[in-house]
């Protein structure tokens, strides 16, 4: 009985199946974290929409809720860490300028309790998000 050794053909076979699956995988991955992405930005998006409306008494954006908005979703566009957290809150690396992340705070706690009453799935989901994000961060 000989000693079957695979042909470079066959192997280049073999190879050309793992990098496929290593690119659906890659793919898979980056679908899920622009995925994250948007959600994030679905959240922030709201709760800065939420303040505006109480605090300046508007239907639309006011222009400083605008750039805020607008600064939020180039960061998180930008972000290098989605892949492993949830919300800025909980990043170890803060990259929104002072004047923008004390805006920020301003909104989220303002808009935060509120969002029970005006968007209760997405209060819940991000609390639950929250929650497992810190006990984790904790863990490691």
């Amino acid at each position: 009985m000989q000693n079957w050794k695979p042909t470079d053909s066959l192997t280049g076979t073999l190879m050309e199946i793992r990098e496929t699956d290593c690119e659906r995988g890659t793919e898979k991955m980056e679908k899920t974290i622009e995925k994250k992405r948007k959600k994030e930005q679905a959240v922030v998006r709201e709760m800065i929409f939420l303040y505006c409306r109480k605090k300046h008494r508007r239907s639309e954006l006011c222009p400083s809720c605008r750039e805020l908005l607008e600064y939020a979703q180039m960061r998180s566009e930008c972000c290098p860490f989605m892949e492993t957290k949830t919300f800025c809150s909980n990043c170890r690396v803060h990259c929104y300028k002072l004047q923008m992340r004390e805006k920020i705070r301003e909104v989220m706690a303002f808009s935060g309790p509120r969002m029970m009453l005006y968007h209760p799935v997405m209060a819940v989901w991000h609390a639950a998000c929250s929650v497992r994000e810190k006990r984790k961060m904790r863990n490691d």
